[in-house]
């Protein structure tokens, strides 16, 4: 044989459709009570109001980029607090990191957005074709007018769901009830447009017809979960040692669970059919599993009606594997999820949310910045006296307008001596900041001729700034340049 005749490795395969059948049991009925939860919190959550008053956006939560703000119920987030959001992505990443250590990929299984999306698709699907023995003789079938009909109903409802998702996400970039109004007359920024369509298109195409392969060729946490893992990890296992050897049993008959030679699996494909991975659990862990425990469903549905113990596929870990051979009980779940690695995990988790709670009600309703003019960096006066120049930028957080008196202090905290401090335009040292704005103000301080500060070098000074309301003060540390610096 020849060179030319060897065929060259095939790199990609074609994608096999996955009809899932429909199940009944425990997590099915919590994959659809969080498939209810969270597609409910993501459409309704823009069209939340809250009071925030006159000055600020009524919607709970809302990424305002034009302002380069975030809204969050009570919260408002500045630019210079992105901290924030960088602690709550670290969070996010600690308990993927922690849910996985102790529970493998629930994360897939219950709550990734592919998941989620993918079960809503697939329950249209099955409202429209019928289930999973209906869905493939269509499939199979030539093209008919019926064909045709039931295509396009399915398709129609996979548009709705994926438009309806694509609206709800730039809901949460402006004003949600101005935004639809918008969309419909023709007046939305363009932006909106192309973020829709692509919003829908994805969410179309991956729950629709990508499904499971997005998972396990687009999504790399597959491929990193292994490193979360251990052998104390409880995650979707079949029980080898209790099923096998698989065949048709007679009722009645001994098994494994009974002390019998068969094995307890009567290798009916109920677990196979049911997976929307379109894998074997029999055939042990698989990159593909994303722990959905719908095929523990379908076998504990099984066992029961031919009278055997539930468990032959369950949650377990491998660690446990030895002692259950033995017949013996496996260590409590609890001891499972309590270990070294997850308390770790959790320690970190729960330390930067504290952390960030801390920082959150610690933060000042204000923020100011002072930059010195130093061009040039004094100017003297007609009767000698020196005066410096500075930028104040004051940030007022809060959802009024508030008055705010604007001081100096020396190194010993007391009023430098000789100095007057004015504010451009403003006859007081009081200064009005507007509410949710930052204001920008020059201020002056002028040394007396002869003074310590205006015949000195650069004098370390404190500006403070105090809310005329509360009290509230905040300061910030700056320099005067006097005739000795030259």
């Amino acid at each position: 044989m020849s060179q030319s005749d060897i065929e060259p490795p095939q790199l990609y395969a074609a994608r096999e459709p996955i009809f899932p059948r429909r199940v009944h049991g425990w997590f099915r009925n919590l994959k659809w009570i969080i498939m209810a939860v969270t597609l409910g919190i993501y459409y309704v959550t823009p069209w939340i109001r809250w009071d925030r008053g006159p000055n600020l956006p009524d919607q709970a939560v809302l990424v305002d980029l034009a302002n380069r703000r975030f809204f969050f119920f009570w919260i408002e987030i500045w630019p210079h607090e992105f901290y924030f959001v960088a602690g709550l992505l670290v969070m996010a990443g600690l308990g993927l990191f922690l849910f996985t250590s102790a529970l493998g990929r629930v994360w897939c299984g219950y709550t990734c957005p592919q998941t989620v999306w993918t079960d809503l698709f697939i329950l249209t699907e099955r409202w429209v074709d019928g289930d999973r023995n209906a869905r493939i003789r269509l499939w199979n079938a030539p093209w008919s007018a019926q064909k045709i009909r039931l295509r396009l109903t399915k398709w129609a409802i996979w548009l709705v769901i994926a438009v309806m998702t694509g609206g709800a996400w730039i809901f949460y970039f402006t004003d949600a009830p101005t935004l639809l109004r918008n969309l419909f007359t023709g007046q939305a920024h363009p932006v909106a447009y192309i973020t829709m369509a692509v919003m829908t298109a994805t969410t179309f195409v991956f729950g629709g017809f990508a499904r499971e392969q997005i998972c396990i060729y687009a999504c790399p946490w597959p491929r990193i979960q292994a490193a979360m893992m251990d052998e104390d990890t409880l995650t979707v296992a079949y029980r080898d040692w209790r099923g096998e050897p698989r065949g048709k049993i007679a009722k009645g008959e001994a098994t494994r669970s009974d002390g019998g030679t068969k094995g307890d699996c009567i290798d009916c494909m109920a677990c196979v059919n049911v997976c929307p991975m379109g894998i074997d659990i029999r055939d042990g862990q698989q990159m593909e599993c994303i722990t959905c425990a719908l095929c523990i469903d379908a076998c504990d549905d099984v066992m029961a009606k031919i009278g055997k113990p539930r468990g032959l596929i369950d949650y377990m870990a491998l660690k446990d594997e030895t002692a259950e051979r033995a017949g013996e009980k496996p260590k409590p779940v609890i001891r499972h999820i309590l270990r070294p690695r997850t308390l770790l995990y959790f320690t970190l988790w729960s330390g930067i949310g504290i952390a960030l709670v801390v920082a959150l009600f610690m933060r000042s309703p204000f923020d100011l910045n002072v930059t010195p003019v130093r061009n040039p960096l004094y100017v003297t006066m007609s009767d000698g006296a020196l005066r410096n120049t500075y930028v104040l930028r004051l940030r007022n957080k809060q959802g009024a307008a508030h008055d705010f008196r604007i001081s100096v202090t020396g190194p010993d905290g007391a009023a430098p001596e000789g100095a007057v401090l004015q504010l451009e335009g403003i006859e007081s040292t009081v200064l009005s900041v507007p509410a949710d704005t930052t204001h920008s103000q020059r201020v002056y301080l002028t040394a007396a001729p002869g003074s310590t500060l205006a015949e000195g070098g650069q004098a370390e000074l404190t500006l403070w700034v105090e809310d005329t309301s509360d009290g509230v003060k905040s300061h910030i540390e700056t320099v005067f340049h006097g005739k000795g610096e030259q």
